[in-house]
């Protein structure tokens, strides 16, 4: 996979890089990154953790180490979509609809945006809920083809995908980074430890 060896790329590869960069002439435009590649690099940058996975037995076992990693295992899980909890059923999964006694938070997403490396969610993730409200620890479950380049991009794709009903709660997720006053969709978030299991579906 391209983008897991962009990720993890041997120095060979990365001093050819930096050849064919230095025989461009400097009146030339910039190399724009691929938008997984800068995504992931803007993610890390935020101090996000992420899971690239082939398939759904890699998801679920990378979802095994996180547990394993963080003595989870047994422990309350918040989460509302019934979907992943039909996803990830061999993990015996004790879910409940209220952070009380919930470890971490275990979700999907509306979009993973490029040029922040910020995570777009909705009501659909977050119901009525403020990020404040919700555990500290979140997991988050996306796809390569959930990538878009602005939060504009996101929230034009949401309402495309949403034309009878556009949920509300509309916000962004940026782990450990200080939150740009000027930025409405992320006012009053908090930073989360996230985990991101991405999955290959393209």
């Amino acid at each position: 996979m391209s983008l897991f060896r962009k990720i993890f790329g041997s120095k060979l590869d990365k001093s050819q890089d930096h050849a064919s960069e230095d025989n461009r002439g400097k009146y030339m435009p910039d190399l724009k990154l691929p938008i997984d590649e800068r995504f992931t690099i803007n993610f890390k940058a935020n101090g996000g953790k992420f899971l690239y996975c082939e398939n759904i037995d890699e998801v679920n076992e990378n979802l095994k180490l996180i547990l394993d990693e963080n003595n989870w295992n047994g422990d309350n899980v918040m989460m509302f979509d019934e979907n992943l909890a039909q996803i990830f059923k061999t993990h015996s999964l004790n879910i409940s609809n209220s952070s009380a006694n919930c470890n971490y938070f275990l979700s999907t997403c509306e979009y993973l945006i490029s040029n922040d490396g910020s995570i777009l969610i909705s009501s659909h993730q977050i119901k009525e809920k403020k990020l404040k409200e919700l555990p500290l620890n979140f997991v988050i479950y996306a796809t390569t083809s959930q990538f878009v380049e602005t939060i504009s991009e996101g929230l034009r794709g949401i309402k495309n995908r949403n034309r009878n009903k556009i949920p509300f709660n509309i916000t962004t997720i940026k782990h450990f980074k200080a939150c740009d006053d000027k930025d409405f969709l992320s006012y009053g978030s908090s930073s989360k430890n996230l985990y991101l299991l991405l999955l290959e579906d393209l």
